[in-house]
C-alpha cells in the first residue's frame, strides 16, 4: 500500500513538473483566438482589443479567427475538439455555452467538460429600447400596453434563444403580460426594423445601441441587469422598476480545450487580467458600453454552471427550442 502511494505521489509531481515546464515555454507559436460570429461585431471588437495586449504580455502573434455559425455552436465545437496546448482559445458569449446547450439536444460539445476555463472578459448591459418618437416613455407604459393589447405588440429580439429573446421572456414573466416575439437573424435586421418602425421594442446589448441612444433616434426604458450601467447611468433596472429576476447581461468569456495545463491556464489568466486591468483597454471598453470583468479560472466556472443552470430552467419553462 505504501509503494502504491509512492508511486502515486511521484506520479503528481511529474505531472506538475510536465506542467510547469509547459507554461514556462508556453506560448511557443501564434495563439489562435477562435470568435463565433462574423468580424466587425462587439465581441469581434473585444477580442481584437484583448488581442493586441495579450500579444505585448505573452510574446507571440494573438490572431483572431472568426468561426460564425449555428449560434455559435461550430466555433465553440471547433476548439472543444483542438489540441489542449493554450495555442487554441475560445472568446465566448453566454449563447453557446450557456443556453444553446439547454435549447439543442444534438450538441457535439458539453460546455462544462470539454472546456477549461480561463476567465470571465466583460459584461454587456442588455437594455430595453424603442423609438424616441415613440410616446411610450417608461417600461411600466410598455407593459400597460401589452395588457390591454395582449399578443399584438410587435416586439423584436436577435433571434430565437438569444439573450435579447430571453429578456423578453424574463420581462414578460415579470410584468404578466404578452407580446408578439418577432425574431430577426442578428442585431443589425432588428434595429434596423426597429428604428423603420416594423416593431415597437426590442432588448439589445448596450454596444449595439449606444451609437443610436447617444444620436438620439432610440430611447432607453430600462436595463435588464442587476446594476445600472456606468456609461448609461441615467438607465433604471427593471428590478428597480418593480420587475425582478429580469437579468439578461451578456458576458464573455475566454475558454480553452478540457485538459490544458492547470500552468498554461494560470497564466493565461495572468495576461488576461493584465490586459483588462490597463487603463487604456479598460476605457475602450466602458466607451463601448463593454464593463470589464476579469475573474479567477474557479469563478468563471462557477459562472458558466449556474448560467447553464439557471437558463436551462427558463428554456424548459417555456418550452423554447433552437429554431
Amino acid at each position: 500500500m505504501r509503494f502504491v502511494s509512492s508511486l502515486i505521489v511521484a506520479s503528481v509531481a511529474a505531472a506538475l513538473s510536465i506542467g510547469a515546464a509547459c507554461a514556462q515555454d508556453f506560448p511557443s507559436r501564434p495563439i489562435k483566438v477562435v470568435i463565433a460570429f462574423p468580424a466587425g461585431g462587439p465581441t469581434d471588437f473585444v477580442g481584437r482589443l484583448l488581442a493586441d495586449k495579450l500579444k505585448e504580455t505573452l510574446g507571440q502573434s494573438v490572431i483572431i479567427e472568426n468561426k460564425a455559425g449555428a449560434s455559435g455552436v461550430i466555433g465553440a465545437d471547433y476548439v472543444a475538439k483542438s489540441e489542449p496546448d493554450g495555442h487554441t482559445l475560445f472568446l465566448t458569449t453566454v449563447g453557446a455555452v450557456a443556453i444553446t446547450p439547454n435549447m439543442r439536444p444534438d450538441m457535439p460539445y458539453n460546455p462544462v467538460t470539454d472546456f477549461a476555463p480561463i476567465s470571465e472578459i466583460v459584461r454587456n448591459t442588455t437594455v430595453l429600447v424603442v423609438r424616441s418618437e415613440n410616446p411610450i416613455a417608461s417600461a411600466q407604459e410598455l407593459a400597460a400596453r401589452a395588457k390591454e393589447k395582449p399578443d399584438t405588440i410587435p416586439f423584436a429580439s436577435t433571434g430565437t434563444g438569444t439573450t435579447t429573446h430571453l429578456a423578453l421572456e424574463l420581462f414578460q414573466s415579470a410584468a404578466g403580460v404578452k407580446f408578439l416575439h418577432v425574431p430577426y437573424r442578428g442585431a443589425a435586421p432588428a434595429l434596423t426594423d426597429l428604428l423603420g418602425g416594423q416593431v415597437e421594442a426590442l432588448f439589445a446589448d448596450v454596444p449595439v445601441l449606444l451609437s443610436q441612444i447617444e444620436a438620439g433616434k432610440l430611447k432607453p426604458l430600462a436595463a435588464a441587469s442587476d446594476t445600472r450601467n456606468p456609461i448609461l447611468p441615467q438607465i433604471a433596472t427593471l428590478r428597480e422598476l418593480g420587475y425582478p429576476d429580469t437579468q439578461s447581461d451578456n458576458w464573455y468569456g475566454l475558454l480553452a480545450p478540457a485538459r490544458t495545463p492547470q500552468p498554461i491556464i494560470m497564466k493565461l489568466n495572468a495576461a488576461v487580467a493584465s490586459a483588462l486591468a490597463d487603463p487604456e483597454i479598460a476605457r475602450k471598453l466602458v466607451q463601448s458600453g463593454a464593463i470589464p470583468t476579469p475573474s479567477t479560472p474557479e469563478d468563471m466556472g462557477a459562472l458558466l454552471k449556474d448560467e447553464l443552470a439557471r437558463w436551462g430552467r427558463l428554456v424548459r419553462e417555456k418550452g423554447l427550442k433552437d429554431s
